[in-house]
């Protein structure tokens, strides 16, 4: 699948990723930080779901309506394992992502919202 890992999104996550066979872009790789609604809007013209760690990307989307192409939120996942952990919840909820979903992922827990008109 084709993800842009927000800056905040440790880098080791990118390798996993991309290890495991994902077109993967790190934003952290960019020479500067174009906020929130830039990263969100470069993620949809390109086809990419974002992976970051920031609520405020979920209000962009649901809130003030921003198009996405589906959003990974990791949500108290230690940085080792956020690779791992995204590459399972990528193969587990691929329709609902191919739906432009939201989904924020706890340690115990998985919460979906799909956006239908996206």
């Amino acid at each position: 699948m084709k993800l842009l890992l927000d800056t905040c999104v440790w880098g080791g996550a990118l390798v996993f990723l991309r290890d495991s066979g994902h077109d993967v872009i790190w934003s952290g790789d960019w020479p500067a930080d174009p906020g929130d609604e830039e990263i969100l809007a470069f993620a949809y013209k390109n086809d990419r779901i974002l992976v970051t760690l920031d609520k405020d990307f979920g209000e962009l989307a649901v809130r003030f309506g921003f198009p996405h192409s589906g959003i990974i939120r990791l949500v108290g996942i230690s940085a080792r394992n956020q690779g791992k952990i995204c590459h399972n919840i990528l193969n587990i909820y691929k329709k609902d992502l191919m739906k432009s979903a939201l989904i924020t992922v706890t340690s115990d827990r998985v919460r979906i919202r799909v956006f239908s008109d996206n």
